[in-house]
Formats: structure tokens, sequence, C-alpha cells
């Protein structure tokens, strides 16, 4: 870790209130909670060790000295201690004090607390307080239509992996799901944060949703249209046969209750419109019969 006076942006006379002054703007500054950077996690820990050394005056003078490092930890100088007679040596000081950082009777002040008075912890010193979470991450899931028309499971990946999202039936597009601990992992061993995934919905080749309606369009020849028959029609989870009456137009729609979008509140139906195809040759016999159907029946717009 770097040196804990730069990561303050102190001098090494700073006084201990200008030290606590200037970790509770930096704390504030990169607090998951208050800084959606993904780098602010990282600058958020390094501000609570560099504080942990300098918020506290026996550290602060042990690293002054040089007996511990920027991480708390204590620095080898050799062993002073022993005489040239070796460890135990007449008239030398064989009494070692060895202090890693865990130094008990430790004055209130500490980080916990004034992060307590900066977001509300509102604990009391010596109290353990909860360990700040990790920050949310914002993510968008594509489903494919079918899949969100019917409801099911898209996959995606966020910071801890990949993971199946639950995409309920017809959700409005557009629309957060939020999932309970798949965001950043806290620096700190607390909780992770929250992934909120913005779903969107990919288009269809065939169908189209019309509120909780679905629509889609069905190619006819024109053999079926003017004699009736079954044609086959598709559907979100398969196919079926729809019966043409006979003189059927496209400018008919045609109802299978139930095969819409089956949202939560119930479903809604498809909406069948026939679309007649010509043939690519029209032969003597049609093509007579079709003048014939013309100057017996001369077309009339008002007739339905």
């Amino acid at each position: 870790m770097r040196d804990p006076y730069t990561v303050l942006g102190v001098s090494k006379s700073a006084g201990a209130t200008d030290i606590k002054k200037a970790f509770r703007k930096l704390a504030k500054q990169y607090h998951p909670d208050q800084n959606s950077d993904p780098k602010a996690a990282a600058k958020f820990a390094e501000v609570n060790s560099a504080y942990e050394i300098l918020g506290d005056e026996k550290k602060r003078a042990q690293f002054d000295r040089g007996e511990i490092d920027a991480e708390g930890k204590p620095r080898f100088h050799g062993f002073e201690g022993f005489g040239a007679g070796g460890p135990g040596g007449a008239g030398q000081d064989t009494r070692f004090e060895f202090n890693f950082g865990g130094g008990r009777g430790r004055r209130g002040g500490g980080f916990e607390d004034i992060l307590s008075e900066m977001f509300g912890g509102g604990g009391r010193a010596g109290t353990r307080e909860a360990a700040p979470r990790g920050a949310d991450v914002q993510a968008t899931v594509r489903a494919p239509f079918t899949t969100w028309a019917l409801g099911g499971k898209v996959r995606i990946d966020l910071p801890g992996g990949s993971v199946d999202v639950t995409v309920p039936a017809g959700i409005a597009e557009g629309k957060t799901i939020r999932l309970k601990g798949q965001g950043e992992p806290s620096p700190f061993r607390g909780e992770s944060g929250d992934a909120l995934v913005t779903v969107t919905v990919e288009p269809h080749p065939q169908f189209r949703a019309d509120g909780r309606n679905v629509r889609v369009d069905v190619n006819v020849t024109l053999y079926e249209a003017a004699l009736g028959g079954k044609v086959r029609v598709p559907t979100l989870d398969g196919s079926v046969d729809l019966t043409l009456p006979p003189g059927t137009s496209g400018a008919r729609t045609f109802r299978l209750k139930g095969k819409g979008i089956q949202a939560k509140d119930g479903p809604g139906d498809l909406l069948v419109t026939p679309r007649v195809v010509l043939p690519e040759r029209i032969d003597p016999d049609l093509a007579a019969a079709l003048k014939r159907l013309r100057d017996e029946r001369p077309y009339d717009p008002g007739r339905s």
C-alpha cells in the first residue's frame, strides 16, 4: 500500500484533527454507497487502511519510527537485543515486544465510528458495525420474444459469474429486475451489492405484441381463401390447425383464445390475419373463372 500520509493527503506534521478531517472527506467521496465508480471501492479500502495507521497514536508513532509498514505489519530490523555472546548474553536485554496491529485498549474515534456517524450507523464506540456492502451493478438482458411472452429464464454474465434471470411473462420492456447479492462484492467482507437488470425484448420474425395479445400473419393460397380449408398456424408454443371458411379475405382476423402472452393477470389471445398469396402462374382455367366472376359480380367497394 502507498504511504498513508500520501493516501490521506496530509503532511507528517499534521495533527489528529486534520488527519480525521481528511479521512472523513475521502471516505465520503469513495464510499460504495455514494460513488458508483468501480474503482471507488478499492480507493475506499486504501483510505480506511491509511487511517488505521494514522488515526491511532501508537501505530502512527510506530510507523514514523519505521517499526511497522504502511499495512501495519512489523518491519524486521535484525536481532538488536543479542550481544556478542548470542541471545541472553550478559548485560543484554532479552525482552522483545512485537506489535501486530491488533492493540488492546484502543480509544474510540476509529474509522468504524466515523463511518457510523457519516452513514447513519448510529452505533456506540466499542460496538461492531456492519461492514459496508458492495456496489450495485447495472445490466441489460435481451429476452427472446417467446421467452418473454411465455415467461422463462435467460442467462446473463455478472461480476460473480453467469446466472439465470427469471423473466416474468409479459414484463414491461425497460422494467428492472433486482437480483439480490449479485452485484460487486464488498471489499470489507460485508454483503455483496445487487444486480439491477433491465429487460429488453428481441423482435420476432413472425410475432408482434399487441397488449397482452400476439399478432401473426399467415400466408394462404387463393384456393384456400376462396374454397375454405385448414391451414397451419404458428403459435408461441407450437403449431395448430385453423379452419378457414369459404370466401376468407385478408381483412378478416381470427382469434385463438389463450394463445397470446401468458401474463400473470390472465393470458392474451393469438390474433391471426390471413394473407392471400397468388400463384406465380395463373393457368387458363383459373384466369377464365376469375374473368367470369368479375363479369357476373362487378367489384363494389361498399359490398362486404
